[in-house]
């Protein structure tokens, strides 16, 4: 009352006052909670798989040594080559057609879209670091074959080597022994679902129909080809696809892979290809693959997933609509991809098996596995 008789506007006025105050309390809550929402988990280190030694180096470099991503993805599938992870990775694993195994990797630097690939490579144990020498000192994206072999001798990694083992041959042998069974020939004679090549065409000029390559009727999954049987299952992944965010806020994602058992000699997967097994992008985030690589080549998941989040999809919707996209062709595939955007918040989607990709950000202390389930059709 006193204050009113001292100052008669003075109700009015506080009313007005707390009000203006309480709308700008409201804004910085609200401020608060944002910043609460995009609380970045960086740096972080993403692979398919329990591959959680390769984590750990990866997570080592970034996190404790204050690296590059580029680095520790190096760094983190180097490690996954010489422990021959599940076999699907490095040396001594998938022996091709004649016995010999050989390697693709990719490493993709995402601050400057930079990308250094190597196929088919043979006598060289080092894949990521050649694929990280063809970024480095080439103006080109991909090598193949004995010359990218040639070219990551000259510039010093050991060799020549031996990738085949005493394991890889004798898989080899058990292969030839049961009749070449599976291989990846179709529309051939003889007949080879039942026996080894040489292979030859028929009838050039007519569709075979006895021995054909299962992808023409797209309404029916028991007719869609699938190199998922003959390579790729649960105890037989693949391929490391591994993706980092560094203290920086710098983005980079590779691959390292010894290919699809028993492949026709020559064939190059999905591994080296920029943006079917990963990709990167420091304004947006990163992506890895696994699975049939034959047939997720040809939608390049990881490009979607990351173009996806660029249009503003979280990460968990970016993955499920890449696979849907090839579920829809090809109903009958089996693979996964991992989504991680730019603050570190990752989901992972799969189909046709049970898919497991592993963490370690700044918030872990140790590396963490995330089981995800295929989505019911």
């Amino acid at each position: 009352m006193l204050a009113q008789m001292i100052y008669p506007h003075f109700h009015k006025d506080f009313v007005s006052y707390l009000g203006c105050n309480l709308f700008a309390l409201l804004l910085l809550l609200l401020a608060l909670a944002l910043i609460i929402q995009h609380e970045t988990h960086t740096p972080i280190v993403i692979s398919t798989w329990r591959f959680i030694e390769a984590v750990k180096v990866a997570a080592w470099h970034v996190m404790e040594e204050g690296g590059s991503a580029v680095d520790a993805v190096v760094h983190g599938c180097s490690t996954c080559e010489l422990l021959q992870c599940d076999g699907s990775v490095g040396y001594g694993g998938s022996p091709d057609e004649s016995g010999e195994t050989t390697l693709d990797a990719m490493i993709m630097d995402g601050t400057n879209m930079n990308v250094g690939a190597v196929g088919a490579l043979r006598s060289v144990k080092g894949a990521i670091e050649a694929a990280k020498l063809v970024m480095e000192h080439t103006e080109h994206t991909l090598l193949v074959g004995d010359q990218a072999s040639q070219f990551a001798l000259a510039l010093g990694l050991p060799g020549p080597a031996n990738l085949s083992t005493a394991e890889s041959l004798k898989a080899w042998s058990v292969w030839r022994e049961s009749g070449c069974q599976p291989n990846y020939w179709c529309n051939v004679v003889p007949d080879s679902s039942v026996g080894c090549g040489p292979y030859r065409v028929s009838h050039l000029s007519q569709r075979m129909t006895d021995n054909k390559c299962e992808i023409f009727d797209r309404t029916d999954s028991e007719q869609f080809g699938s190199s998922s049987s003959k390579a790729v299952g649960f105890q037989n992944h693949d391929t490391i696809s591994m993706a980092v965010i560094d203290k920086r806020g710098r983005i980079a994602a590779g691959t390292s892979t010894n290919g699809a058992s028993h492949k026709i000699p020559g064939r190059v997967g999905d591994g080296p290809i920029v943006g079917a097994a990963a990709y990167a992008d420091d304004d947006v985030g990163a992506c890895g693959a696994t699975g049939d690589g034959d047939v997720m080549m040809r939608f390049l998941p990881c490009y979607q997933v990351v173009e996806s989040m660029r249009q503003g999809m979280d990460p968990a919707s970016a993955a499920k609509d890449a696979i849907a996209r090839i579920r829809r062709k090809y109903p009958s595939f089996i693979g996964a991809v991992f989504a991680v955007n730019r603050l570190g918040v990752h989901a992972g989607a799969c189909h046709g098996w049970l898919f497991q990709y592993s963490v370690q950000d700044a918030t872990m202390n140790d590396v963490q596995v995330f089981t995800v389930h295929p989505d019911a059709q």
